[in-house]
């Protein structure tokens, strides 16, 4: 067996209840998984989180039966490569995806890196993928080659289309007009497409109503559900029975039909009595498009958002729940991020880890409880092709210099229309204690020199790994992403 995966099962026999095991010394039966994958909800867009003016009673039950993670970042602070590291648990930048990858991109997630459904196939799950992919839209890259026994969704972002942000259709002088039409694809093929925004408010109901048919479908059996849903990425679209309801307008209502969805979800379980064998995980990939002003979501009053590697951009609200395994009504404040993911299931499942190097550890401690366990000690903050804007142990923080995205002293959008922002704004070097200070206000560098130095010392063997473009470092163990000719 794994040597990974045995240590981390049997630090898991030691926490679960006795009761778990005394009655047969028999391998327990796999629990079935659901990841639930938003785009662009920032950390304190749930009401659990603190969110107002809205309420996401679902999600709030959610986490009183299950573990409230504070301190848990997306792989990275952008579309494809935060899909990337959540479907490999590798950094993006290992596997070559960066940003968010076009319609007519000539890359996608290459088929030879082995996914989270991929892993699973090998323990005999079902497995199926919803909603938005975004790691490739040529037949090789999408999901039916990527592990999964189905798909229905959009093969990238829901604002590629050639629709402008009035939601009228796209004229020849608009920066909307070079994209195709947005396809909704089932399998491999296109059944449709989505050209108005009433098409759109469709989407977050056609995915929960799939999702719901694969878990009646997959009840004597176990599945892995992969459920990312296209919101609360503008535009915005919400349906008839959810739009008005809320007090903070479009972006209010969105949250509250996606409460709604997972509700659903939770409805399917208990009707096919399986809640109490699913582990059902919900988290974003990155956080808030803030130019969007009200039609952008919240950080918390995190840094900065959505293309930057300040906390606004990566720190992202993640809940799990796992009955008779995980304590109910837990918070951990832990380091833990999305590249986790993959290895934690693994350990689970008992399931072999990929051939390849990744970078998630095992965080099935966390889940079950163990106050002394520690898995991730430290975080790399990658941006861009690849640059290394930041580097993370414990609560320190090193941000280096590094142009970047800043929301900050620019007026946001409103309606549906974007905001201004500065891509390249010189962010000057800083130490942050986020302990005290995770809204990364106040450098305290001159104070902890030694705490600089071991930071840069761990900076210099992720450069060594992985590169950075800034200091022109390839980086030893780069692997190249799917192309095609």
């Amino acid at each position: 067996m794994n040597q990974i995966v045995k240590h981390s099962l049997l630090t898991g026999l030691a926490i679960l209840p006795i009761s778990t095991f005394c009655e047969s010394t028999e391998k327990p039966q796999n629990p079935n998984i659901i990841l639930i994958f938003m785009d662009d909800l920032g950390y304190g867009d749930l009401s659990c989180y603190g969110a107002t003016q809205y309420k996401t009673p679902n999600l709030d039950k959610m986490a009183s039966q299950g573990v409230r993670f504070t301190s848990f970042l997306s792989a990275q602070a952008v579309c494809s490569a935060s899909r990337a590291g959540i479907m490999t648990g590798c950094y993006p930048n290992r596997i070559g995806i960066s940003g968010a990858l076009m319609p007519d991109a000539k890359i996608g997630l290459n088929p030879s890196e082995e996914t989270i459904a991929e892993i699973l196939k090998k323990s005999n799950y079902k497995t199926a993928a919803i909603g938005k992919w975004h790691l490739g839209y040529q037949r090789e890259f999408l999901p039916l080659q990527q592990g999964f026994d189905e798909y229905l969704g959009l093969p990238y972002s829901n604002d590629m289309w050639p629709v402008d942000y009035d939601g009228k259709p796209a004229t020849e002088n608009s920066n909307k007009a070079r994209y195709p039409a947005l396809p909704l694809i089932d399998g491999n093929e296109k059944i449709r497409e989505i050209k108005t925004l009433d098409d759109q408010s469709e989407l977050t109901t056609l995915y929960t109503e799939r999702a719901v048919r694969f878990i009646g479908s997959n009840k004597k059996n176990p599945f892995f559900l992969y459920l990312a849903h296209s919101m609360p990425h503008v535009p915005l679209a919400v349906s008839a029975k959810f739009k008005g309801k809320s007090q903070q307008g479009m972006y209010g209502d969105v949250m509250m039909e996606i409460d709604w969805s997972v509700g659903e979800i939770m409805k399917a379980l208990e009707q096919n009595g399986l809640e109490k064998n699913t582990l059902v995980i919900f988290t974003s990939d990155n956080g808030p498009w803030l130019n969007f002003g009200n039609h952008a979501g919240s950080t918390g009053g995190l840094r900065e958002g959505k293309g930057t590697s300040f906390e606004g951009g990566q720190r992202v609200p993640c809940l799990m729940k796992w009955p008779g395994h995980i304590q109910e009504g837990t918070i951990c404040n832990k380091l833990a991020s999305t590249i986790d993911i993959l290895p934690t299931l693994a350990a689970i499942t008992y399931s072999p880890l990929p051939e390849k190097k990744i970078d998630g550890v095992n965080i099935l401690p966390l889940l079950l409880g163990d106050e002394n366990a520690n898995p991730r000690e430290s975080f790399l903050y990658y941006y861009r092709k690849n640059s290394l804007e930041a580097i993370r142990k414990g609560d320190w923080k090193l941000v280096f210099a590094h142009p970047g995205r800043t929301y900050i002293g620019y007026k946001p959008g409103f309606d549906g229309f974007p905001g201004g922002t500065n891509e390249n704004y010189p962010h000057e070097e800083g130490l942050y204690d986020l302990r005290r200070d995770p809204g990364e206000r106040y450098d305290v560098k001159e104070y902890y020199p030694e705490v600089v130095a071991e930071l840069k010392k761990l900076s210099d063997e992720a450069r060594e790994d992985l590169g950075d473009d800034i200091q022109k470092i390839e980086g030893k163990n780069r692997r190249e992403p799917g192309k095609v000719l």
